[in-house]
């Protein structure tokens, strides 16, 4: 490749991980904000949980619809519109002072989630192949990039500056963002023809506001109150449904068919328990270092301290990245993907050694990044190399989709695990030592889980590998 040509290729890939990043950044950008969401936004504890849940949830099925747009329009001409409601959003949070506001500021935000697997899915249309690799696992680890660099971003804002000025930062990120996609990225080809589906759209995200739902909600609404065990059926029944629809219709928004590949449906598995292994931590960490000494067990880090060890975690992926392209390069994704699965569970493992300290944390933190920074970076390739160009983007889509599944699972579990594991100090509850064990093996656990299942994927490397290669060609075509 000459320089002009390197030159732009590295151009795009700055722009793809730019925009993944500031996507994923929203989060965990309210994170240091939850304690004092109720006063700001003069509602309860309870209400205030919506902020980040209505993110989460508008995130989930918004994803799968902007991936199948992509295949069907371009995902240049999807990447852009991604970037209006992560704008919008917010401006919006930055001028709320309730919660009404705010929640639809951030369903707005969560509107932007769909970059990352959007950037994926464009690389392959618009690198050489010989930068595909790396350029692949750099996109993917810019989800938890982003959501890692978002805690001390936001905790130092909270700190030092009124909470506004967060989402005006955000603002004008994704404004830049928006412009750079509009003068960097080319043009990509529709992939896909036909109509969109638009009832499997509505099927897929009243399935999954459902079940999202019902998972986030569980702990506070009681696990056994009716509201939850109604959603949990009326998820199982529309989703039942929706597959049922799809899998008839001649355009389908998500090829099931494809979806249940062996190599795609366990790749996508995988994928759910490396993001709970993921995001366990993220929820463990820093309340350890927050907790106060007289504990016995707590850290008593400020906000601002917690932020700064948590983000070398974050750089850590982005530095890794490459590696993780190289070893896939060298023994295929598979294997990738299972000595990342395994580089979490041992993060973990030493977690039992190392808690008593912040750099015994900041040790486990890099660890487990090293481990996510290699899987994630696994996936994209191990579906691309499985699907037919024209489901690119609605696959790595779809994958990310499991991911948020993931993520929601790991936070219901360890929330339940602490609530049950608490003592009072004063009038307030916090988890018990035994409480932050038990959330740091459950992580373990559910990363070796990752690697057992990666361990079952039926891939040849050379297969991947030319797939990822050759099809882009045939697409430049169309």
């Amino acid at each position: 490749m000459d320089k002009s040509g390197s030159a732009r290729s590295g151009g795009i890939l700055a722009v793809l991980a730019t925009a993944g990043i500031v996507a994923s950044l929203t989060q965990t950008l309210v994170v240091p904000l939850l304690g004092q969401l109720p006063q700001l936004l003069h509602t309860t504890a309870s209400n205030a949980t919506w902020v980040v849940t209505v993110t989460l949830l508008v995130g989930a099925v918004t994803t799968p619809v902007a991936g199948r747009l992509g295949d069907m329009y371009g995902k240049r001409r999807v990447l852009l519109a991604s970037t209006v409601p992560l704008i919008a959003g917010s401006v919006v949070c930055a001028t709320a002072s309730s919660l009404v506001p705010m929640i639809i500021g951030r369903g707005l935000q969560g509107m932007g989630v769909g970059i990352v697997p959007l950037g994926i899915s464009a690389l392959r249309d618009l690198l050489p192949p010989e930068r595909l690799g790396s350029a692949i696992a750099l996109i993917s680890s810019s989800l938890g990039i982003g959501a890692a660099l978002g805690l001390p971003v936001s905790a130092a804002v909270v700190e030092y500056s009124n909470w506004h000025v967060l989402f005006w930062g955000t603002a004008v990120l994704a404004a830049v963002v928006g412009a750079l996609i509009f003068v960097m990225i080319p043009g990509t080809p529709s992939a896909a023809a036909g109509r969109f589906d638009v009832l499997g759209a509505v099927g897929l995200g009243t399935g999954l506001v459902c079940l999202l739902l019902a998972v986030s909600k569980g702990a506070t609404w009681g696990w056994t109150s009716g509201s939850i065990l109604g959603l949990f059926a009326a998820a199982i029944v529309v989703l039942a449904l929706w597959g049922w629809w799809e899998l008839r219709s001649s355009e389908p928004l998500v090829d099931l068919r494809v979806t249940g590949r062996p190599q795609v449906l366990l790749t996508n598995a995988a994928s759910v328990v490396v993001a709970m292994a993921m995001y366990a931590q993220a929820l463990l960490v820093p309340q350890l270092l927050q907790l106060p000494e007289s504990t016995g067990y707590g850290l008593g880090q400020s906000m601002m301290a917690m932020g700064l060890w948590m983000a070398p975690s974050g750089l850590t992926m982005m530095v890794v990245s490459p590696v993780g392209a190289k070893l896939s390069a060298a023994r295929g994704p598979k294997v990738t993907l299972i000595t990342g699965s395994l580089i979490i569970a041992v993060g973990y493992a030493i977690s039992m050694a190392l808690m008593g300290s912040p750099w015994g944390l900041l040790v486990v933190t890099l660890v487990i990044s090293t481990g996510v920074g290699f899987a994630y970076g696994a996936m994209p390739a191990l579906i691309m190399g499985a699907v037919p160009v024209s489901e690119t983007a609605a696959a790595n889509s779809f994958n990310t989709l499991m991911r948020s599944v993931g993520t929601s699972v790991a936070a219901a579990v360890i929330g339940a695990v602490l609530a049950q594991l608490t003592v009072t100090m004063g009038t307030h509850a916090i988890p018990t030592e035994n409480g932050f064990r038990v959330g740091l093996l459950i992580g373990c656990g559910v990363a070796a889980l990752g690697a057992a299942i990666a361990l079952t994927i039926p891939v040849r490397r050379a297969a991947v590998a030319d797939r990822i290669v050759d099809e882009p060609k045939v697409a430049s075509r169309v």
